[in-house]
């Protein structure tokens, strides 16, 4: 299974419209980070998690050519605005996409994306099949668990793929969340910056050290904002914990 990092910076994106404090940071392209999404493919499944306002983009540069399904992790518009530009997939695959997120996260898409169902669908708007996920689930050769989580006081969905977990926008993971993520090969968890705290989101310390305390072998940060300069960071962080960057590629046995 192989996973592509399509985007891993902040709601805001790294640097921000405008280019405001760009100076920040070194001029290392790993530093400039769009919307958080990822691109997974295993021999039977190509998965997308996340479709933020960058993903026409990102699936160019990656040449996503089929997505079998979508995961949403929660409805803040960083993760779902990109949904409108599925459609190229429905036309091209003849069919539409099922979407799997929490309910809540339904609800929300159904009320900002009104035109895409029901008696307001427009003419040649994205498909989708929403489906609301809370157990184990497959999809092909994908074994699927939802990683409940609180990004803040709203609850949000991390996913487990067969031995891989991706939580983002994360402040705290319930203990039982804990034990369905322990003994996964990859974990990919945002860490939005070295310091202050935040009220909603981990800081890279805080992210570390949840990681080591969980016994997975190898660990991927995302969601970085654009006071964390990549190379400086990732000297900072334990062997086996690297930040990621955009269109970065990793394995998974």
């Amino acid at each position: 299974m192989k996973l592509t990092f399509l985007g891993t910076g902040t709601s805001m994106g790294v640097p921000v419209a405008g280019g405001f404090g760009a100076n920040r940071f070194s001029k290392d392209p790993r530093n400039t980070r769009t919307r958080c999404s990822a691109w997974i493919q295993s021999e039977g499944t190509s998965l997308l998690i996340d479709a933020g306002p960058e993903f026409r983009i990102q699936s160019i540069r990656s040449r996503i050519k089929k997505i079998d399904g979508v995961l949403i992790t929660h409805e803040h518009m960083d993760h779902v605005s990109g949904l409108d530009d599925l459609r190229a997939y429905n036309y091209v695959q003849e069919t539409s996409i099922p979407l799997y997120t929490s309910g809540a996260c339904i609800e929300s898409i159904k009320s900002r994306f009104d035109y895409l169902f029901g008696d307001n669908k427009y003419l040649g708007s994205t498909s989708l099949d929403l489906i609301e996920v809370s157990e184990t689930f497959y999809l092909n050769d994908l074994e699927i668990t939802p990683l409940p989580c609180f990004h803040g006081d709203l609850q949000i969905l991390g996913f487990r793929i067969n031995d891989l977990c991706y939580l983002t926008d994360v402040k705290e993971i319930p203990e039982a969340t804990k034990n369905l993520i322990r003994g996964s090969k990859v974990i990919v968890l945002s860490g939005l910056r070295w310091e202050p705290e935040h009220p909603t989101h981990l800081t890279i310390p805080q992210a570390a050290d949840l990681i080591n305390g969980l016994d997975v072998e190898r660990g991927y940060l995302i969601h970085m904002n654009s006071y964390v300069d990549h190379e400086p960071s990732n000297k900072k962080l334990p062997a086996n914990i690297n930040l990621a960057y955009d269109q970065q590629v990793i394995e998974i046995d």
